[in-house]
C-alpha cells in the first residue's frame, strides 16, 4: 500500500522562487511520494543496542545449520507422515507445496530480512518498525518459556530410551518385567499370540508404565510426585543447552555442527533399513498413493498448520538468528533453501517411517493403517521402537534413532531459548549486556522450574495441554499481527527499500503481493479450533479447557495490554486521547482504500502556503506520526491539528518535540525538516 511521507521542500530557485510565507527556524515540507528516510550508512544500519560490537556468526554455515537445526524438528518426524498419509497421501502434497509457496516460504523470508536489516531480537525491533506494536515481542518471549517448559520434557523421555537402549536387550522388547501387567502381549516371532480389546504390547507399557509412570496418577486432578529418572534427564538436557548457549553463537553456531547434520546421517541409516525390510512397500505404497477424494477444505487447513508450525516463523528465532548476521548477506537465497531442506527433510521423513510401519503391518498381518493410527509422542516413542526391537541389530537402530531425536530436539530448543534472550539482552542492554552468563542461567532455571510438573506420574498430560494451548492458536494471532504491521503499517516501499539496501535488489511483485495479502490469509486459514482432549483413554475434565484458553491468552494479552499502557504513559489529555482514537479509526477505515490507490494524494502540502491538512487525507499518515516517535518529546497531536488546516511545524509546536524526532517514521532531516 501507498505509504505517505514528508520531505523536506527543494530550496527556492530562479524558476520557482519561494513565495510562501516562511516560519523563522522551521523547514516547510512537501509531499513525496514514496517514503523517504534519513540516510544512514549500509554497515551501521540499526546497529545493536547492546555495548560494543555485536556478535557475528563465525562461518555463514553455522547460521545455515542453526536455522535448519530449529526448523527441522521432531514435528517433521511424527507429525508430518501422519497428516500426509489422513489426508490423502501423495495428493496432499499439492496443497502442501502451495501453501509453502504462497504463505510459509514469504514469511520466513519475511523474518530473516526484517532480523538481518535491524539487528535486534523480537523486543526492540518494534521501535524501528511500529512501537505501539512492542506487545507482540513480549507474547512472543512468553510463548517461548511456555514451548520450553514441555519441550524438554520430550528431550526427557528420549534421553531415557537412548539410556534404555544401552542393553543386550531392549527392554521394551517382551513382557515379563516388573512393570509389565497380565494384558501384555507379545506378538512378533509367535503364531499363536492372541489378540483382545484390553492387549497391550511390550512397547506400549514401557512407555505409559515404565516411562511416563501414568499407572501412578489419576490425571490433572492428581499428577503424582516428581519421576527422579525423568528429572535427572531433564537436568541433563538444561546442562547441556545452558553451555551450548551461554556464551552466544559462537558456542551454539559450533554445536549445530553435530546435532544439525547427525539426524541426517540416522535418517538416510534408517532409510536404507528399512526399505529392505519385508513388507516395506506396503508402507511406502500406502503413504505415496493419492487419495483425491480427500482434497476437501480440511485438508488445505491441515496443509497450511503443517507448513506454519515447520518452518517456524512468528517465534522470534529466524529474527534472533538472522540478527548475527553481516548486514550484506543474501537472506533470500538462505530463506529458499532452509525453506527447501525443512520441507524435502519431512518428505524423507515420511518415507524412514512407513517403510517401517509396512514391515509391522506385515510382521502382524494386517492393514498399514491398522499400524499407523498413533500421532505425535506415540509414534515415535511406541509404535517405531516396537518395530526396531523386533529387527536384527535392533540395540544399534535404537540407539540412533533415539540420539537422533535428543539432537533433532536440542537444536529446537537452542533456536527457541536463543530467540528469548536475545529480545531480553537488545531490550534491556544497559543491565544484561555484561552479564549474559547469568542472564541464560536465570533463565533456564525459570524453565526448569517451569518443567517440573511435566516430569511427574501424571506430567504426560501437562505436555499436551500445554503443547495444544501454550503455542497454539495465540502464535498465529502474534504472526498475523506482525504481517499486518510489517506490510500494511512499516509500508512495503519501505520494507523493500531495506532489502534493497542489503541485498542490491528489491523483492518482486510476487513477494509483495504474499506479504500484503495472501500470507495474511495464510495465518487465517491455518486456525482451527481445539477439539476436546484425549489420551491413552483418558479424557481431560472441562476445567482443563478454561486452564489452556487461559495460559493461550495469557500470551497474547501482552500486545493489547502494551497499546494501552503506551497510550496511558504517553503525556496528553483526555480530549487529545480521544483525537488519536478518532485518528486511529480513520487509519483503520481508510486502510483498504489506501491499498488500492496506488498514487493516493494522501497530503496536500501547497508549495506556496505551507498547508497540512492531517485530519482527512492521510489517517494511515497520521497513525504513524502518533506511534512511531521514539524519543522523550513525543507528544500526540492537538486536537484541532486534526480537524483545521494548520501550517504543519505550528501544528506541531510544543506538542511532539522538535521535527527530528520522527526520524522512526521516516520524517525529518538534519536541518530539521
Amino acid at each position: 500500500p501507498p505509504t505517505c511521507s514528508l520531505r523536506p521542500a527543494p530550496r527556492p530557485s530562479a524558476q520557482c522562487p519561494d513565495t510562501a510565507p516562511h516560519q523563522p527556524g522551521l523547514s516547510r515540507l512537501v509531499l513525496s511520494d514514496e517514503l523517504v528516510r534519513p540516510p544512514r550508512p549500509a554497515a551501521q544500519a540499526n546497529p545493536s543496542p547492546r555495548t560494543g560490537a555485536r556478535d557475528q556468526w563465525s562461518k555463514k554455515v553455522d547460521f545455515l545449520l542453526s536455522v535448519i537445526g530449529f526448523a527441522v524438528d521432531l514435528g517433521n518426524v511424527w507429525r508430518f507422515p501422519y497428516v500426509c498419509y489422513q489426508n490423502g497421501g501423495g495428493a496432499f502434497l499439492i496443497p502442501y507445496t502451495l501453501m509453502a509457496v504462497f504463505g510459509g516460504v514469504p514469511l520466513f523470508y519475511m523474518e530473516l530480512a526484517l532480523g538481518q536489516f535491524h539487528r535486534v531480537g523480537a523486543i526492540p525491533i518494534w521501535k524501528h518498525i511500529c512501537p505501539i506494536f512492542k506487545g507482540v515481542g513480549f507474547a512472543t518471549c512468553v510463548i517461548g518459556l511456555y514451548v520450553s517448559f514441555y519441550y524438554n520434557t520430550i528431550l526427557a523421555w528420549a534421553l531415557y530410551y537412548l539410556y534404555s537402549s544401552l542393553a543386550l536387550a531392549l527392554p521394551w522388547t517382551s513382557c515379563g518385567n516388573p512393570w509389565n501387567t497380565p494384558n501384555c502381549t507379545s506378538y512378533f516371532g509367535r503364531s499363536n499370540a492372541t489378540w483382545t480389546p484390553s492387549s497391550s504390547s511390550p512397547a506400549e507399557e514401557f512407555y505409559m508404565r515404565k516411562v511416563l509412570g501414568l499407572q501412578d496418577s489419576r490425571g490433572l486432578d492428581s499428577v503424582g510426585g516428581i519421576r527422579w529418572q525423568l528429572l535427572l534427564c531433564l537436568i541433563l538436557i538444561f546442562t547441556i543447552v545452558y553451555f551450548s548457549l551461554w556464551k552466544g553463537v559462537k558456542t551454539s553456531g559450533k554445536v549445530v555442527w553435530v546435532t544439525a547434520t547427525l539426524p541426517y546421517v540416522v535418517l538416510l541409516i534408517l532409510l536404507v533399513r528399512g526399505v529392505t525390510l519385508p513388507g516395506a512397500w506396503r508402507g511406502i505404497v500406502f503413504y505415496l498413493q493419492p487419495n483425491w477424494e480427500k482434497l476437501t477444505s480440511t485438508v488445505w487447513v491441515d496443509a497450511a498448520a503443517q507448513i506454519f508450525f515447520s518452518l517456524g516463523p512468528g517465534f522470534g528465532v529466524l529474527l534472533a538468528l538472522a540478527s548475527y548476521n553481516p548486514f550484506s548477506n543474501n537472506c533470500y537465497r538462505d530463506a529458499l533453501v532452509t525453506s527447501a531442506a525443512n520441507c524435502l527433510t519431512s518428505f524423507l521423513s515420511g518415507f524412514v517411517i512407513f517403510s517401517v510401519l509396512g514391515y509391522m503391518a506385515e510382521m502382524r498381518g494386517v492393514e498399514v493403517e491398522d499400524v499407523a493410527k498413533d500421532r505425535g509422542p506415540g509414534l515415535l516413542f511406541i509404535t517405531y521402537p516396537e518395530a526396531l526391537a523386533n529387527m536384527a541389530g535392533s540395540t544399534f537402530f535404537a540407539i540412533i534413532f533415539f540420539l537422533m531425536m535428543v539432537t533433532l530436539g536440542l537444536d529446537s530448543t537452542f533456536g527457541g531459548l536463543e530467540a528469548v534472550i536475545t529480545a531480553v539482552m537488545d531490550e534491556y542492554p544497559h543491565i544484561l549486556a555484561e552479564r549474559r552468563e547469568l542472564f541464560v542461567l536465570g533463565l533456564l532455571t525459570v524453565c526448569f522450574l517451569g518443567s517440573l510438573a511435566t516430569v511427574t506420574n501424571g506430567g504426560s498430560y501437562v505436555v499436551k495441554l500445554l503443547e495444544e494451548f501454550g503455542a497454539g492458536c495465540s502464535i498465529l494471532a502474534v504472526v498475523l499481527l506482525e504481517a499486518i504491521a510489517v506490510s500494511w503499517f512499516y509500508g512495503m516501499p519501505q520494507f523493500c527499500s531495506d532489502v534493497k539496501a542489503m541485498l542490491g535488489f528489491s523483492p518482486g511483485v510476487y513477494w509483495q503481493v504474499c506479504w500484503v495479502a495472501v500470507s495474511p490469509a495464510f495465518l487465517v486459514v491455518s486456525t482451527r479450533g481445539i477439539p476436546p482432549l484425549t489420551m491413552f483413554g483418558y479424557r481431560y475434565p472441562a476445567w482443563s479447557a478454561v486452564v489452556g484458553y487461559l495460559i493461550g491468552a495469557s500470551s497474547f494479552v501482552c500486545i493489547p495490554v502494551y497499546m494501552v499502557l503506551r497510550l496511558v504513559w504517553t503525556p496528553g489529555s483526555l480530549k487529545q486521547m480521544k483525537a488519536l482514537w478518532t485518528l486511529i479509526l480513520r487509519a483503520t477505515e481508510s486502510l483498504q482504500l489506501l491499498i488500492n490507490r496506488k498514487n493516493s494524494s494522501c497530503i496536500h502540502l501547497g508549495a506556496e502556503r505551507g498547508i497540512f491538512r492531517p485530519g482527512r487525507e492521510c489517517p494511515t499518515y497520521l497513525f504513524q506520526l502518533i506511534c512511531c516517535p521514539r524519543d522523550k518529546g513525543r507528544r500526540f497531536l492537538p486536537k484541532r491539528a486534526a480537524r483545521s488546516e494548520l501550517p504543519f511545524p505550528e501544528a506541531l509546536r510544543g506538542r511532539m518535540g522538535s521535527p527530528g524526532d520522527f526520524s522512526a517514521c521516516g520524517l525529518g532531516n538534519a536541518s530539521g525538516g
